[in-house]
C-alpha cells in the first residue's frame, strides 16, 4: 500500500473512531431566576397566607404568641414590598379581599376561610386539578374581583434547619388559574438562614417572596 493511500486508511480510521464517541451531555436546563414574572403585567390576586408549621428544631412556631396576628405581619410585609416594586394597583392583596368581601357578604367567600389545606399536600404539583370547596371559592373570588384570574397562594411558612444553629423561613406558594381551578406552578421562598425569629427574617421573606415576580 502507498504512503498517501495509508495515510487515507488512517484518517478514514480515526474519523470513525471520533464518530462513535458519545456527545457530550447536555447541561440541566437552568430554573429562572423569576418563575413568575408574568404576574408582574397582570391583574393578580395574593390571597392570605394560611398556616404555620409545628415542630422546628428552635422552637420558632411554638414562640409564635399569635398566630394569628404573626400571619397578618407577614402579609402586609409581602403586600408592601411587593407595592414598592410597582404592584400595587394592578394587584389585589388581602386587605382588598376582606374589603370587598365586606361589601358583598353574601356573595363573597371569606379570604381567611378558603379551603387552600389540599394545598399543603407535597403531590399536588404544576398541572393538578383541584376540586371543591376550593374551586368554587375561587371562581367567586375571581367573578368579584374583574379581569383577575391569577391566584397566588402562600399556603403555609415552615422553619426547617439551616445549619447548626440556624433556621430559614421557608415559604410554600402556590400559583392557581381562579376560572379554571388548576395549579399553574407550585414552590418555596427561602429566607437567609437566621439563629432567631426576628422581624429581619420577615422583611427577607417578603423581599425573597417580590423576587419570584419582579426586581427590586
Amino acid at each position: 500500500m502507498s504512503h498517501s493511500a495509508r495515510l487515507l486508511a488512517a484518517l478514514v480510521l480515526l474519523s470513525a473512531c471520533h464518530g462513535g464517541q458519545k456527545p457530550e451531555e447536555s447541561s440541566p436546563a437552568e430554573q429562572p431566576i423569576r418563575p413568575l414574572a408574568q404576574l408582574a403585567a397582570q391583574r393578580t390576586i395574593l390571597t392570605p397566607t394560611y398556616y404555620v408549621a409545628a415542630g422546628d428544631g428552635l422552637g420558632w412556631s411554638a414562640a409564635i404568641p399569635r398566630t394569628r396576628e404573626f400571619l397578618r405581619a407577614l402579609d402586609d410585609a409581602l403586600a408592601k414590598e411587593l407595592g414598592a416594586r410597582g404592584l400595587r394597583t394592578q394587584w389585589i392583596y388581602p386587605a382588598d379581599l376582606v374589603r370587598d368581601t365586606k361589601s358583598n357578604p353574601t356573595y363573597a367567600a371569606d379570604p381567611y376561610a378558603l379551603g387552600v389545606n389540599v394545598l399543603r399536600d407535597p403531590n399536588i404539583v404544576s398541572g393538578t386539578k383541584i376540586g371543591d370547596p376550593l374551586v368554587t371559592q375561587l371562581r367567586t373570588m375571581v367573578a368579584l374581583e374583574e379581569n383577575a384570574r391569577a391566584v397566588l397562594v402562600p399556603v403555609e411558612l415552615s422553619f426547617p434547619s439551616a445549619g447548626t444553629g440556624k433556621q430559614a423561613a421557608v415559604l410554600r406558594v402556590a400559583l392557581l388559574d381562579g376560572r379554571l381551578g388548576d395549579v399553574r406552578w407550585v414552590g418555596v421562598v427561602r429566607s437567609d438562614p437566621a439563629s432567631a425569629m426576628t422581624p429581619a427574617v420577615i422583611a427577607n421573606l417578603a423581599t425573597r417572596f417580590a423576587d419570584l415576580v419582579t426586581a427590586p
